[in-house]
């Protein structure tokens, strides 16, 4: 005879029943500390954040903006080693300036000013390393990096480096003249090189999608392209 099983006892049916609701439960009910303990990470977060911003970038910034106007003035003369290191009235130079203060918006500014300088001064390695440390953005910065660090290798006879440069120059930011005018030099380079196919290529496409008639190197593209054989 098969034995019957005893009755659940009430205090066995109460268990269950809590069990049943614990696993049935809202996520925020049975997870209250590990959400809080996040809520409260991200408000840290957004506070050490905001107190870095105020506290530390704007008056940075201020600072650098404030400084940098000696520096530019020399720049602006071509005294480009003065801009550097000592634009005189005890105002930092660019190189100073980054130091103090490259994590500023200005700061970023100077590293573009400072590859500039070595550029004109020939200092090609110096001019690449802060024109790469140059955060770029808008629409003809990245067109004036990417131009720039061409021309850093076309002095280093890096040409390889200087074509690849002068193409992404051409596809950089939104502004047509300017990108022609890095179109216009990726031909020339490859010209000099004697690739008269790629320089040819380059060419026809300054003229296709760059058009602007106000602009000499569009207007002289045929010229280009006969010297690259294209008419020969």
């Amino acid at each position: 005879m098969a034995k019957r099983k005893s009755p659940k006892s009430a205090a066995n049916t109460e268990i269950e029943v809590q069990e049943v609701q614990a696993a049935n439960a809202p996520f925020w009910e049975t997870n209250q500390n590990l959400i809080l303990y996040v809520v409260g990470g991200i408000a840290l977060l957004i506070m050490g954040w905001w107190g870095y911003k105020v506290l530390v970038v704007e008056p940075q910034q201020e600072e650098a903006v404030a400084a940098i106007w000696q520096a530019q003035n020399q720049f602006e003369r071509d005294s480009f080693q003065l801009a550097l290191e000592n634009p005189g009235g005890g105002y930092d130079g660019f190189l100073g300036i980054i130091d103090k203060y490259g994590s500023s918006a200005a700061g970023n500014s100077a590293k573009y000013y400072a590859g500039v300088c070595y550029l004109q001064m020939g200092d090609f390695d110096n001019a690449i390393k802060y024109l790469e440390d140059f955060d770029a953005d808008g629409d003809l910065m990245p067109i004036m990096k990417n131009g720039l660090l061409g021309d850093c290798y076309a002095e280093k006879q890096d040409y390889s480096k200087a074509l690849d440069y002068y193409a992404d120059a051409a596809d950089a930011g939104n502004n047509n003249s300017l990108a022609a005018y890095y179109q216009k030099k990726l031909g020339m380079l490859y010209e000099y090189q004697g690739n008269t196919e790629a320089a040819q290529k380059a060419f026809q496409r300054l003229y296709r999608d760059f058009p602007n008639a106000s602009s000499a190197d569009w207007r002289d593209v045929e010229k280009y392209l006969y010297k690259a054989g294209a008419g020969k």
